[in-house]
């Protein structure tokens, strides 16, 4: 017994020291992912079950953990529109309206199976704690709890390819346990500056039987900002950000 405590404080000391940080691998996704302040461009296709599509092109820009502000450049329809996110407050500014009007996250400025969350999304690590993560051969299976209320989907579970550390799947439950939606990253790319990271989001919902919504991401880069890009003044002006 006395030769084999000192092995069995060995192997558990081993086994500590080894043991995955939840929180740690969470922020790293949400880096590689993209900076904590960038801007990006992105088309989003909404996709009907008779094979109707609706294409929109949006610029966005965010800066730290809770501000986010994204301008419509497509369709001709849409262009000027922009939505802005601090923290859970969202609003979204229609030129002919001339002033901003309160959204809720479960909201849809575009319709389709995006909401306003996934349109305006913070990082994963600013809303969720990591409930559980294990371990398989080529990846990693993250169990995520909402850290309040007030976020879109009460739990996430993730999957994670070990070697680029990014989401390849997502699936989003209600408080209930009810599955919301699911979303599949792919088509890795390499956007300079160190970002490689999915180019594609696809997400399908049972709550919307045959609809599918596809987010393409493009010039994704650091870049900082004044705090006064984030506020409801600032909304008609987004478009003067662009270079």
């Amino acid at each position: 017994m006395k030769c084999l405590l000192p092995l069995l404080l060995i192997y558990t000391f081993s086994l500590s020291a080894f043991a995955i940080d939840g929180t740690e691998l969470l922020i790293d996704i949400d880096r590689r992912l993209q900076p904590e302040s960038y801007e990006m461009y992105r088309k989003l296709i909404n996709i009907e079950p008779d094979g109707d599509r609706k294409e929109f092109v949006l610029y966005t820009v965010k800066k730290g953990k809770d501000n986010v502000v994204a301008l419509f450049l497509d369709p001709p329809g849409e262009k000027g529109r922009s939505s802005l996110r601090q923290g859970e407050n969202m609003w979204l500014y229609i030129p002919n309206v001339g002033r901003p009007l309160r959204i809720t996250s479960l909201q849809s400025v575009i319709g389709g199976v995006f909401n306003n969350s996934d349109l305006l999304r913070l990082d994963y690590s600013t809303e969720y704690n990591v409930k559980s993560i294990t371990e398989e051969k080529s990846k990693y299976l993250l169990t995520l709890k909402a850290k309040n209320n007030s976020i879109a989907y009460d739990q996430l579970v993730m999957w994670v390819d070990k070697k680029n550390k990014v989401p390849t799947k997502i699936e989003a439950y209600a408080a209930s346990g009810l599955l919301i939606k699911t979303l599949n990253y792919s088509k890795i790319k390499d956007f300079g500056n160190g970002i490689i990271r999915p180019s594609m989001l696809e997400t399908d919902s049972p709550l919307y039987k045959g609809y599918k919504s596809v987010m393409l991401f493009d010039g994704i880069k650091e870049r900082q900002f004044e705090n006064k890009v984030f506020t409801l003044n600032y909304m008609s002006k987004v478009g003067e950000l662009r270079q």
